[in-house]
C-alpha cells in the first residue's frame, strides 16, 4: 500500500502592496513551507514576492511564474499550464507549495488559473487577503456601499454601451482595469453625470499611493494598479441607501 503524503497547494492573498496587510495565517503559513510560487514579469522583481519577503523562509525554494505583462501577448495557458506542472511535481513528493497572489487569490487574482489546474488532483487550500477593491476604499475614505446599496465591479475594458447601462443602473461602483481606457471612462461618467461623485486611486497602500476627485485628472493613462470608486449619492452614508 502506497502511504506516502503528499503535498498540499495554498493560495496565499498577500494584499494590495503593504506588507504589514498580509494577514497573521497567510504569514504563519508561509514562514514554514518549503516551496514559493509567484508570478512575475518576464524580467525584474515579482511584486507579489516583495510583498511578501519578510516572512519567506531563507531556505524556500522558489518558482517564478513568469509572464508577460500585454494581454495581447499572454499565452495564459502555456504559462499556467507548465507553472501547475512545477508545482505538481513538489506537491507529488510531499512537499507542501504556497502559491502568492496580489490582493485576494479568488478576487481577479491570477491564482485561481492554478486553481483550476490542482484542485481536481491534490489538496488545495486557499488564504483570503486585503483586495485592492477594500484597499481603494479604506485610503480614500470612501465607503463602498451601505445598507441596501447594489455595489457593482465593472472592468474598463468593457464596451461603452454595457458601462453605461450598468452605471445607470447601480448605486455605486469601482471601475477597474483602467489604463488607457481612462479618458473613455470620464467622458462615461461625464454623460450620465457621475463624475463629481467619483473618485480615482492609484497604488493604494504603496509609497507611491494617489488618490483624488476624478475631476482634477487629466487624459494620460492610468496605471495598472488603479481604480475609479463612485456612489451615486456622493457618499454611502448620505440618504438612506434603503
Amino acid at each position: 500500500m502506497n502511504t506516502k503524503k503528499t503535498g498540499t497547494a495554498i493560495g496565499i492573498g498577500v494584499g494590495p502592496g503593504d506588507p504589514e496587510l498580509m494577514t497573521l495565517k497567510g504569514a504563519r503559513i508561509l514562514s514554514a513551507v518549503p516551496v514559493v510560487a509567484y508570478p512575475a514579469p518576464e524580467t525584474g522583481d515579482s511584486l507579489a514576492r516583495r510583498i511578501a519577503a519578510p516572512h519567506l523562509p531563507a531556505d524556500a525554494q522558489e518558482i517564478a511564474i513568469r509572464m508577460p505583462l500585454s494581454a495581447n501577448r499572454f499565452p495564459v495557458e502555456g504559462v499556467y499550464d507548465r507553472a501547475a506542472r512545477d508545482i505538481a511535481s513538489h506537491l507529488a513528493d510531499g512537499r507542501d507549495v504556497a502559491i502568492l497572489c496580489e490582493g485576494d487569490p479568488f478576487f481577479y487574482g491570477s491564482f485561481m488559473y492554478l486553481f483550476a489546474r490542482l484542485a481536481e488532483n491534490w489538496p488545495v487550500e486557499v488564504v483570503p487577503g486585503v483586495s485592492s477593491l477594500t484597499a481603494c476604499a479604506a485610503v480614500s475614505r470612501r465607503p463602498l456601499a451601505a445598507l441596501n446599496d447594489v455595489l457593482t465591479i465593472l472592468p474598463a475594458t468593457l464596451p461603452d454601451d454595457i458601462l453605461r447601462a450598468r452605471l445607470a443602473a447601480t448605486d455605486a461602483a469601482a471601475i477597474i482595469k483602467l489604463g488607457r481606457h481612462l479618458p473613455r471612462i470620464r467622458a462615461l461618467l461625464d454623460e450620465l453625470d457621475l463624475s463629481d461623485h467619483a473618485e480615482y486611486v492609484a497604488h493604494a497602500t504603496m509609497a507611491e499611493e494617489f488618490h483624488g476627485p476624478l475631476t482634477t485628472l487629466d487624459d494620460a493613462p492610468a496605471p495598472y494598479f488603479s481604480m475609479i470608486l463612485m456612489h451615486r449619492r456622493g457618499a454611502a452614508w448620505m440618504g438612506d441607501g434603503a
